[in-house]
């Protein structure tokens, strides 16, 4: 978590002003692959469920509808306020509801199916996705506050929740808030998705908190990898670290795994700059195998010939034309292949025209994947 405390803290803090009634936006964390979203949204479930707040932890894949990944998560938040409190009611009228909203949903959730009688007639059983939904979350909420405490849905990867789901979520979140609910929205995702829940809903930047998660800066990144070396009674040289920033680049998940094979590979202590030459094969080798090839595997043909083109223009962002232009065709004559990246989180606009990679360093693995342009 080094480089993180702010945002750790700002969090804690909304979150807790929630749980007593007062006002505070949903955080979203937007970043590219690999800069440690994931195991901030995991690290912040915790101190919230360490604070007595019921955290749901959610992973939005690829395909998968909103309220398939709700039910269950909502059921298991629900048993938790209801368990051992026999004169609470309210978690059993969310258990209800939610029953009466997987059927409306024909969804498939059998101890649910099997408990539709707990439910209240018209409440969450429409069959309109945000109608009901505004049902769920309130209920939810209030059974959050009848408990004293906070429900908190952390969702990770939300970018793929497809854009009327992301309305209907944001619009009964913002009823939520209106009526004083301790329910909110923790989440992390592409940087796309800042644009995404805009696009689903206009007030969507005034009721959540979106912040910018990056590499780590010089003096965080040295800290990520100098201080669990020394827990370990090791140590390891300036220039060492020096030579790890610089191919890092202070990527997280990067600084991880060269931290690794720079370990695995010195013989003794210190770690010497030696040591990180020797371990740089072994290290991109595990990078490529681990971070950068799972995601290469899933495009098609036309798709990395794409991306191959993207790299050898650099770094980027890149221009849309300049791209087309290197394949030798109009830039609509891939709106499609573009289209599908965007979807399968590969690439983002930063800006109008613009295309980048949303997985840092990709534009050397694919070269070096791809030695020649096909």
């Amino acid at each position: 978590m080094a480089g993180r405390d702010i945002t750790l803290e700002n969090v804690a803090i909304a979150l807790d002003r929630i749980r007593n009634g007062r006002h505070a936006q949903s955080a979203i964390l937007l970043g590219l692959r690999g800069v440690g979203k994931t195991v901030l949204l995991n690290t912040m479930r915790r101190a919230a469920e360490g604070e007595g707040i019921i955290g749901v932890p959610i992973e939005a894949p690829e395909g998968q509808s909103l309220p398939s990944m709700l039910v269950p998560a909502l059921r298991t938040a629900m048993l938790k306020l209801d368990r051992g409190q026999a004169a609470m009611t309210l978690a059993k009228r969310g258990l209800g509801a939610l029953a009466r909203f997987v059927k409306a949903f024909k969804l498939s959730f059998g101890e649910l199916e099997a408990s539709i009688d707990l439910g209240e007639p018209g409440i969450a059983d429409n069959g309109d996705l945000e109608a009901d939904l505004i049902d769920l979350i309130d209920v939810a909420g209030a059974a959050a506050a009848e408990r004293g405490t906070a429900l908190v849905l952390f969702i990770d990867e939300l970018q793929y929740v497809a854009e009327h789901e992301l309305a209907a979520l944001i619009t009964a979140l913002h009823r939520a808030r209106q009526n004083e609910r301790p329910i909110t929205l923790v989440a992390a995702g592409l940087p796309q998705l800042a644009g995404q829940m805009g696009k689903a809903k206009s007030y969507a930047e005034r009721l959540f908190l979106f912040t910018s998660i990056g590499p780590l800066e010089r003096i965080a990144a040295t800290a990520a990898i100098v201080h669990p070396i020394e827990a370990e009674d090791c140590s390891i040289e300036a220039g060492a670290v020096d030579k790890i920033l610089e191919v890092t680049q202070g990527y997280p998940y990067f600084l991880q795994e060269w931290g690794k094979q720079c370990w695995d590979t010195a013989e003794r202590c210190p770690i010497t700059a030696g040591d990180v030459d020797l371990a740089y094969p072994t290290a991109i080798a595990a990078l490529d195998d681990s971070f950068f090839r799972v995601r290469f595997d899933r495009m098609t043909p036309s798709e990395k010939r794409y991306l191959r083109a993207m790299a050898d223009l650099g770094a980027g962002p890149y221009s849309s034309t300049a791209i087309a232009e290197h394949l030798g065709r109009k830039p609509s004559a891939f709106g499609p292949v573009r289209a599908s990246l965007i979807a399968k989180g590969m690439i983002y606009t930063p800006g109008y025209g613009e295309t980048a990679f949303t997985v840092p360093l990709f534009d050397a693995f694919m070269r070096r994947i791809m030695p020649v342009m096909t």
